[in-house]
């Protein structure tokens, strides 16, 4: 299965409540934290859903 590490560039304030839970969900809450995630349909969604606020490198 494919693995991506994701990155929190950016800051969850001022943006909708929906965006920050799906942050928490991908396991992000600080600023240059970062997270492996299994690439699944479901987070892939997420990923997209968020894209502004992150950067996505493959493993």
């Amino acid at each position: 299965m494919k693995k991506v590490r994701i990155t929190q560039i950016k800051s969850v304030i001022d943006r909708p409540k929906d965006q920050k839970a799906t942050m928490v969900a991908l396991g992000l809450r600080k600023i240059n934290q970062s997270a492996e995630q299994v690439v699944s349909p479901q987070v892939a969604g997420m990923i997209n859903k968020v894209k502004h606020l992150l950067k996505v490198e493959e493993l």
